[in-house]
């Protein structure tokens, strides 16, 4: 499993995808309608912030991509968000880590918005 594919699941979880899945699989095909889109998006702000909140320490996950993976108990390890990088393309140099970073959320919120996930207006690059 890729690490987007750890995030996505651990932001939309398994009853999500299982709905989408379900969705995909019996909605009539119909021309012009895009069968792999979810039926409604999954609105990501209280999902992540009750995250964020159970984890008892400050993590600013609308900004950070190590806060992101940390709220979502996942490995923010450099090592980690250099395979992240490596898996959406990142072209830079991932020794500039701060670079690097702020490119990975970008994506990672493009990437979550373009997979049914609503994501604050405010974080849509």
């Amino acid at each position: 499993m890729s690490i987007f594919d750890k995030i996505k699941g651990a932001i939309f979880g398994t009853k999500a995808e299982a709905a989408s899945a379900d969705a995909t699989t019996s909605a009539p095909s119909s021309g012009g309608a895009n069968p792999s889109a979810p039926a409604q998006a999954i609105d990501i702000a209280p999902i992540l912030d009750s995250a964020v909140a159970a984890k008892k320490e400050k993590l600013q996950w609308r900004t950070s991509i190590v806060d992101l993976m940390k709220a979502l108990d996942l490995d923010s390890s450099l090592s980690a968000r250099k395979d992240l990088a490596k898996e959406l393309g990142y072209t830079g140099d991932t020794n500039d880590s701060a670079t690097m970073n702020v490119w990975l959320h970008k994506q990672v919120m493009t990437k979550i918005a373009a997979n049914g996930g609503k994501v604050p207006a405010d974080l849509k690059h």
